[in-house]
């Protein structure tokens, strides 16, 4: 619960402790809609960049780091998130976390769901 907390602070600061399951719930929302976006970001590019579909491994290595960058310098400065001090090995944490949960699974699914539609209009 608390890490769920922890992801809705970052909207409603540190009373989203105080909230018990409703700001979880909150917080898990907010994970989706974050998810979702990144995907809905990427599926919407590779309509029109085909290279994104064509060399999906790569693109979604790329593709992970970016979403990585993108929370760190953008979303979380912009939260009620708690400033932590730089770490290399976080650094890294992150980026693999993303790489393997965020951009390659995004990136498989587009190439996937590509490769299905095109085989139904056979």
């Amino acid at each position: 619960m608390p890490l769920l907390q922890g992801i809705a602070k970052g909207l409603m600061g540190p009373s989203a402790y105080l909230g018990g399951w409703p700001t979880a719930l909150l917080g898990l929302a907010l994970h989706f809609v974050i998810a979702f976006g990144a995907g809905a970001v990427y599926f919407l590019a590779s309509r029109k960049l085909h290279f994104l579909m064509n060399h999906w491994f790569m693109c979604g290595v790329l593709y992970g780091v970016a979403v990585y960058f993108f929370m760190q310098r953008v979303v979380l400065p912009l939260s009620h998130a708690t400033r932590r001090p730089f770490s290399w090995e976080m650094m890294g944490i992150g980026l693999v976390i993303h790489i393997f949960c965020v951009g390659l699974p995004i990136a498989g699914m587009v190439r996937w769901k590509g490769l299905y539609s095109e085989a139904q209009h056979l």
